[in-house]
């Protein structure tokens, strides 16, 4: 169901969205597992070219990769084919080698700053500063390391988080993030935020179990709704 800006879905049943997609202002990537059809909603909503493509031989491109309009970092374990895919697009990216590969969970950032995982070594969170050109910062959401996991935000300044964030955290994300954050859930009451939704300038994608309460929220959140 969409919404004009908003993209009420599942893949294959599967309403954990944010686990498929990456999305920019720029561009939009999504895995393998989602259907064509859903697609074409997808490029409508967000308002970008959507392209097709697996990361470390999967489809799990919100897991997987983290990133700004500066640069896409995906794991020293992608495929040497996935980066010639990267090429062709014509998408700037950085590899970082790092036992953290699921960098999407462990890395909250957009064009101001980047929040990271504690379990970082300081010369991974050095070279994810150098590729996103922004400050980099260590801090836990709710007490929790997979930061990148519990948040999801956009560059209207807005950001959806864990609807148990410490206060001291909030202000955190706030600061170094140049962001608003808004406490919630996604699909009927789950605090990892960015399996169930994604969203840019233009709108947002939200897992279909969802209720009414939780996608207007998300709609307050993203800077979407006054």
């Amino acid at each position: 169901m969409t919404h004009n800006h908003i993209l009420i879905t599942n893949f294959n049943s599967n309403p954990n969205v944010g686990l498929y997609v990456f999305a920019t202002d720029e561009y939009c990537l999504v895995g393998r597992d989602v259907p064509i059809k859903t697609i074409k909603e997808i490029e409508k909503v967000l308002s970008v070219p959507v392209h097709i493509v697996s990361i470390c031989g999967t489809s799990l491109l919100g897991v997987f990769c983290a990133g700004n309009k500066k640069c896409l970092l995906i794991p020293s374990i992608a495929f040497e084919s996935e980066m010639t895919k990267l090429d062709e697009l014509g998408i700037r990216y950085s590899m970082i080698d790092t036992k953290l590969t699921a960098l999407g969970n462990n890395i909250l950032c957009n064009d101001k700053g980047a929040i990271v995982s504690h379990d970082f070594e300081e010369s991974t969170v050095k070279q994810i500063s150098l590729a996103l050109g922004v400050p980099v910062v260590k801090s836990k959401i709710s007490g929790l390391d997979i930061i990148g996991s519990l948040a999801t935000l956009n560059s209207n300044g807005k950001c959806l988080i864990h609807h148990d964030i410490e206060s001291f955290e909030k202000k955190l994300v706030e600061k170094n993030l140049g962001v608003i954050c808004i406490e919630g859930t996604v699909n009927m009451g789950s605090p990892y935020i960015s399996s169930g939704v994604v969203t840019n300038k233009n709108g947002f994608i939200i897992g279909s179990l969802s209720g009414g309460p939780e996608i207007d929220n998300a709609d307050k959140a993203f800077g979407f709704m006054d």
